[in-house]
């Protein structure tokens, strides 16, 4: 089981490789704007040179990689260089092949937000991927990885942000001084950041359940039986009553949160305050509606993503 993980999760970081190159060679290059990360650079040298981002990809990440290797972890750095030579190679193939027919872009201007729009959706989704294989992009994630390793207690979100403000002012002065190239860098950064993070929030997130209850034994076993959740008893009092009572906590899944609301419901003197959770750790499933846990497909190597 754990070879098929592992080789699965191969495969998908390749897939994922080879769905980025389509994207970039049908909705970033026709539209001319420079994407987020330092392949907004390649992006850009590629324009102003003729030099193929493959070749630059691989480039500026071949080394990177090596000191994530040596420095911070060697399966995601492993990892994420397959994800980059799958890229590289994808776009070098790609090049050969005439998808003019397929590409978006407007010759009048007319809707050209939608190359990057989609662009960036695209992204997010196979990046909201790579982070649950524990792989990574490429470029600004490796430089990330290195600095935090260093400094555990740094945010890069000023770094990450400052390169691609200083990528999307490029654009301006690369894309023949027009200010459209700026504004469609901007767009792609805020839809694959989007797409990604919700994407990612959506595989962890689950629903906490604070319920305040009289019968906490028939109610926990309720929830025992019907969700194959455990939960956790509190003794409790009423501060306006002064009235000894009990609190269960309880964390579900979120397709399972309705029900437990309808269950809390007939139970009399009971309410329940319901509340989001970003990412569940530990020794908690992942259950489907029917109470089935829902099985992990992909391998998760050493878990050194940041």
């Amino acid at each position: 089981m754990a070879f098929f993980k592992k080789s699965l999760t191969y495969l998908v970081i390749c897939g994922i490789a080879l769905l980025e190159a389509v994207n970039y060679q049908l909705f970033v290059f026709p539209n001319q704007f420079a994407p987020s990360g330092l392949n907004g650079i390649c992006t850009m040298i590629q324009y102003l040179t003729g030099i193929s981002v493959g070749y630059l990809s691989l480039l500026i990440n071949i080394p990177l990689a090596l000191w994530v290797y040596k420095s911070v972890s060697k399966p995601l750095a492993v990892r994420s260089m397959v994800y980059v030579v799958f890229f590289s190679v994808g776009l070098l193939v790609l090049e050969r092949v005439d998808l003019s027919a397929f590409a978006y872009s407007t010759d009048n201007g007319t809707s050209k937000i939608l190359g990057p729009l989609v662009a960036g959706i695209i992204m997010g989704f196979g990046y909201s991927i790579l982070v649950r294989s524990s792989a990574y992009s490429g470029g600004t994630d490796f430089i990330s990885a290195l600095i935090h390793n260093r400094y555990p207690d740094k945010s890069f979100f000023g770094m990450s942000f400052t390169i691609n403000a200083c990528i999307a002012i490029a654009s301006f002065f690369v894309y023949d001084y027009k200010m459209e190239p700026v504004i469609l860098c901007i767009l792609y950064s805020f839809t694959s950041t989007t797409v990604g993070e919700r994407l990612m929030k959506s595989g962890r997130s689950a629903v906490r359940f604070e319920i305040v209850t009289d019968q906490p034994q028939a109610l926990a076993n309720e929830i025992i039986g019907r969700f194959h959740h455990s939960a956790t008893l509190i003794p409790a009092k009423g501060m306006y009553s002064g009235r000894e009572t009990s609190m269960l906590v309880c964390v579900v899944n979120k397709t399972q949160a309705a029900a437990l609301a309808a269950i809390v419901k007939q139970f009399p003197h009971s309410f329940a305050v319901m509340s989001q959770v970003g990412q569940v750790v530990g020794n908690f499933k992942n259950l489907s509606r029917e109470g089935k846990e829902v099985a992990e497909l992909l391998d998760c190597g050493d878990g050194k993503t940041l």
